[in-house]
């Protein structure tokens, strides 16, 4: 052991030791405890940005921590890589997608590594490796044959800018949750899965996941949307049709003053025969994707058709309505008008002079006043004929029995959430193995048949014809039939819905899974990642699981135990308003930055001599150039710098604010440790005394040491709260670093504290612990070393706090250990330095003692 530390060489020695050991490699082993830890699987954008960085150093954390419990540990790692950006890169830069990609992954797999993640690098998964992929087009298949995928054309989601199709969870606030372009309604023939099949279990089952944040249980509870209700039938008048409208508020029936259906309804189809003005409405809105949420916010337009429709109860005519505010994605795609007890229908009237009428009074059996706004309240019906009097609940049942009875109703569980449309009409993604016929029947492809690859062709501009324009590979031949491949790819969420299940059998070439070890690793005992991906995502692969479980290859119902979910990484950002008037955001690298010396920045300019404006903290981002490069950080600091202070900055599901003056300062703490340890075994490893006797000094600082032990475990191991376990480990080491090392026991303390200590650091700074480790003589290595243990009967509390008063009035107070006899309390009080200038020229007359309380020395 050196006495300076020099992160960069000891990091290189530690990473190339666990390379060669395969240190992390992990295999089954039956009779003991498994832990499997698993952060989200990165896309290769390129380079690792700090929020990876912070994602994957958590679960470095929890694996080394469980590793040193003595549990078996998989922690893997891959690569989720295809999809758009790939194939945007592509386009720009005249090279296939594969070579950039490969070309990132090289990249930031060397990162990663630079970073001493313990992964088991021989279960390294590639998602557009055919050897990874084939299983999921032969799972396709299997899902075809059982019925759980099919094929249809109907309107879907639109991005213009991409062109491509998205799934209904891919659209936030009615924008491509990649691109944010107002997303379209287009009729294009797509291959659907059918999750809404498992939309009851996907719910109820939220209920056993026990370790997982409310927020994202409630996000996905809101998104399935499950609601209890009633479909109504509403017949148009002097016509065949029917309008089928679904609602969860049969007590308002009653209050119904019109009809309102989509621009894509079937009955905005017929109503447009013959009417111009219909047609340009629905030409105008068609297109447009509107969400449940969106039907909200957006300036609510329509048009009245000719058709009429009959109220099912009283016979009252009803005006058909097409609306931009309602949508077919929920319910069957028309509503029937409330204004009285409906906000949104309330808005619509209003502007369009449709009458209101009022049907439930509120609570005190008051009429409000709709001239101001909807009464969404329930309350007691009236102006509702025979159900007048009734409670809303009540109203509810009658309603409901009374349209069942007349058949022209039926009760329904409806779901927002709609199936899963998994077409891609791009390159760079997993063709869909199916295939037909001239004849229009569709068929799978035969597995010997399977991995169905890519055409390796360039890509053209029209990325939407990559693979059909290469007739060669799009057309072929089936039982002496002419056939044509599917050319859509699937969406890139199809392989992240599985790949944790794949870790587990990452090089088994028989089949998707092996199941002993599948069922062995899984579920997941812990996945880290951002809680965007609630309702995408993390939705998707809790679904894919349980398809995996029908199929036999899992016996689980739920794929992760625990999810933590980590916030985002801020750093300042500047901007400078260019002539122009647009914001030009300046890099870390361009800043000069004048700070007083609390860190507060007093001025700002770039390397051009631009005056810039500090816009705070905010998110990493490339927008707004405000990374930091994780390759620059860990030559200058270290890896084990940067470790320590993304998990002491702030608590893990809070926003970590990037400061290089914190940075900094856990640099400072590894260089004070590492001197600590140096001193300490420059005078030699010291010998272990069988029976030790500690004076309450060393009593003292022995019980700190044990109850940061008992907290740092708990920190870690229940609440993961990282930050304050480090916090504690710091304490600690201040406390070392002052403490006496003049006799056999003290010295043989410190080398308790430092064993101690460096196993405690050992998952958050895995390289200087390594090196510590085996300077305090240690001979194996630290990775499976077990974890320190408390020593309860060293944490009781031994102490008493003793009050000192001088001629009756409070001077000091001492702490001392418990059972001293009154001569050894009143020797040591003599020698508190507040007490000693009392009594300095003084006589004590008496000395009144209360045993473990108050010490008062009486003067003359």
């Amino acid at each position: 052991m050196k006495e300076q530390y020099h992160p960069q060489a000891i990091e290189a020695y530690v990473q190339k030791y666990w390379n060669q050991h395969e240190t992390f490699k992990a295999t089954e082993i039956k009779n003991k405890e498994k832990y499997y830890c698993l952060s989200m699987i990165p896309y290769p954008s390129g380079s690792l940005h700090m929020g990876h960085v912070r994602n994957y150093t958590i679960g470095d954390v929890l694996s080394r921590y469980h590793r040193m419990l003595g549990k078996n540990v998989l922690h893997p790692i891959g690569w989720d890589a295809f999809g758009l950006p790939a194939e945007s890169a592509a386009l720009e830069n005249n090279t296939p997608p594969s070579s950039w990609t490969y070309a990132n992954i090289n990249h930031m797999k060397h990162q990663l590594k630079s970073l001493g993640l313990s992964y088991d690098w021989s279960r390294e998964i590639t998602t557009c490796q055919p050897d990874y992929y084939q299983w999921e087009q032969w799972f396709f298949i299997q899902l075809y044959k059982k019925g759980l995928v099919y094929k249809k054309t109907e309107p879907v989601n639109w991005c213009p800018r991409h062109m491509t199709v998205l799934a209904n969870e891919q659209v936030i606030n009615g924008c491509c949750w990649r691109c944010h372009s107002l997303v379209e309604n287009k009729n294009v023939p797509q291959w659907f899965m059918r999750i809404t099949n498992y939309a009851e279990e996907l719910l109820n089952d939220l209920e056993t996941l026990k370790e997982w944040p409310e927020n994202v249980k409630t996000m996905q509870k809101n998104w399935i949307g499950r609601s209890e209700g009633v479909e109504i039938d509403f017949k148009v008048l002097d016509s065949t049709e029917i309008i089928k409208i679904y609602t969860t508020r049969p007590d308002t029936l009653m209050g119904v003053t019109y009809i309102a259906v989509a621009a894509n309804h079937s009955i905005a189809n017929i109503a447009a025969i013959h009417d111009p003005s219909v047609v340009n409405f629905i030409n105008k809105y068609y297109k447009i994707r509107a969400s449940k949420a969106d039907s909200v916010k957006i300036n609510k337009t329509g048009i009245l058709t000719k058709l009429v429709a009959k109220h099912p109860l009283t016979g009252d005519l009803l005006p058909v309505w097409i609306s931009n505010y309602v949508i077919m994605e929920y319910g069957t795609g028309a509503i029937m008008g409330v204004p009285g007890h409906s906000q949104n229908d309330w808005e619509f009237a209003q502007k369009y002079h449709i009458p209101i009428k009022s049907v439930i009074l509120s609570t005190d059996h008051s009429i409000l006043n709709l001239a101001r706004c909807a009464m969404t309240k329930k309350g007691t019906l009236f102006n509702s004929g025979e159900f007048n009097g009734l409670s809303c609940e009540k109203a509810f049942i009658m309603i409901v029995d009374k349209v069942i009875k007349k058949g022209i109703g039926r009760r329904k569980i409806n779901y927002r959430l709609k199936d899963w449309s998994v077409s891609r009409q791009r390159y760079w993604g997993v063709p869909i193995p199916m295939i037909t016929l001239e004849n229009g029947e569709i068929l799978p492809v035969a597995n010997n048949q399977l991995p169905i690859m890519l055409p390796k062709n360039n890509l053209s501009n029209d990325v939407t014809n990559a693979i059909k324009i290469d007739e060669t590979w799009a057309q072929t031949i089936v039982n002496g039939q002419k056939a044509f491949r599917e050319t859509d790819t699937f969406d890139t969420f199809m392989e992240s819905s599985w790949y944790y299940a794949r870790y587990t059998s990452a090089n088994y070439k028989n089949g998707m899974l092996d199941l002993s070890s599948a069922n062995y690793w899984l579920p997941v005992d812990c996945y880290i990642g951002g809680i965007e991906h609630a309702t995408m995502h993390l939705l998707y692969f809790r679904f894919f699981h349980k398809l995996l479980r029908d199929a036999g290859l899992v016996n689980s119902n739920e794929p992760v135990k625990r999810l933590l979910c980590q916030g985002m990484v801020l750093s300042d950002a500047f901007y400078f308003t260019s002539n122009r008037g647009e914001r030009s955001w300046v890099s870390a690298s361009n800043l000069i930055i004048e700070r007083d010396h609390n860190g507060k920045i007093l001025h700002a300019v770039d390397r051009d001599g631009n005056k810039l404006v500090y816009a705070g903290m905010t998110k990493m981002s490339k927008s707004k150039k405000n990374g930091i490069d994780v390759t620059t950080m860990v030559n200058r600091y270290g890896a084990d710098t940067i470790r320590l202070f993304i998990m002491f900055a702030a608590p893990i599901d809070m926003s970590l604010e990037w400061k290089i003056t914190g940075v900094e300062g856990m640099q400072r703490f590894l260089k004070r440790l590492w001197k600590l340890v140096w001193q300490h075994t420059m005078l030699g490893i010291p010998k272990i005394l069988e029976h030790p006797i500690y004076y309450y000094e060393q009593k003292v600082l022995r019980r700190h040491l044990h109850q940061t032990i008992r907290k740092v475990s708990r920190d870690i191991g229940q609440r993961q709260a990282f930050n304050t376990a480090i916090s504690a480990i710091m304490t600690i080491t201040k406390k070392l670093i002052i403490a006496p090392q003049k006799t056999e026991t003290d010295r043989m303390l410190m080398q308790e504290a430092l064993v101690a200590i460096v196993r405690m650091l050992h998952p958050f700074t895995p390289h200087i612990t390594f090196i510590l480790w085996q300077a305090l003589g240690r001979k194996e290595a630290i990775d499976y070393a077990p974890w320190p243990q408390e020593d309860k009967i060293a944490t009781i509390e031994e102490n008493q706090l003793v009050v000192i008063q001088i001629n009756g009035k409070i001077r000091s107070k001492i702490i001392l250990e418990k059972n001293l006899k009154q001569e050894e309390i009143q020797k040591r009080a003599k020698k508190d330095p507040i007490v000693l200038k009392y009594l300095h020229g003084t006589r004590i007359k008496k000395i009144i003692y209360v045993p473990g309380k108050i010490l008062n020395f009486v003067l003359t």
